[in-house]
């Protein structure tokens, strides 16, 4: 082609004015070649120059997927209460009495086992007697009583376990790596969290709603 525009070019001189010449001049010095924008698209240089230029982006621009798991607010949950009764897998209803003490009663109508139970963290929660205003505590000897003031020995945390009952572990100490839960023995008193297990059923208790 650009052999053809050189060749009648030339005879065409005559008829044609100087710019016009010169520009076809022009046009055929400049070299002709057939570029392949597919093969840029998929070359590895274009794959790594792009993914290079997307990874110099600070760590704040990174996908909603990877970041969502992060940046989730879950403040709707915090400050929930429920009004409940802990009934345990050996038949007992935990209660706080008047003089912070633990234990588990079989009377349905105790009122130190109506318990109101706050979300105060994600997956954390603070139990409290509303009879006698005492919070479910749990001490760095795996001590389970009851605390007059709510301190860092009253955050539990709460998970369900896969028979339907709740696990309530201390969230600040554990004994040899291994958490410590609030439990009652086939007789009704606390057990020492380092005697407990999440499998043991002593450990498992039942929400149950307080009508008001």
């Amino acid at each position: 082609m650009c052999k053809w525009i050189l060749t009648n070019g030339a005879s065409a001189s005559s008829h044609l004015p100087c710019c016009c010449l010169l520009l076809l001049f022009l046009v055929s010095s400049v070299p002709v070649t057939c570029h392949d924008l597919s093969q840029d698209m998929l070359s590895p240089e274009a794959t790594n120059s792009s993914s290079s230029s997307s990874s110099s982006f600070p760590s704040s621009f990174s996908s909603p997927s990877s970041a969502g798991r992060h940046v989730r607010s879950y403040n709707h949950l915090q400050g929930d209460v429920r009004k409940r009764k802990l009934y345990s897998y050996n038949k007992y209803f935990l209660k706080i009495e008047k003089n912070g003490k633990v234990s588990g009663t079989k009377k349905e109508n105790c009122p130190f086992s109506i318990l109101e139970i706050t979300s105060v963290e994600i997956g954390v929660v603070a139990v409290k007697s509303i009879k006698s205003n005492y919070y479910l505590a749990m001490n760095k000897k795996g001590k389970v009583y009851g605390s007059k003031e709510f301190n860092s020995d009253c955050k539990l945390k709460e998970r369900i376990e896969e028979n339907g009952y709740n696990t309530y572990a201390s969230l600040n100490w554990k004994h040899n790596g291994r958490q410590m839960f609030v439990a009652l023995n086939g007789r009704g008193a606390t057990k020492r969290g380092q005697k407990t297990r999440r499998k043991n059923t002593s450990a498992h208790f039942l929400p149950m709603v307080v009508m008001s």
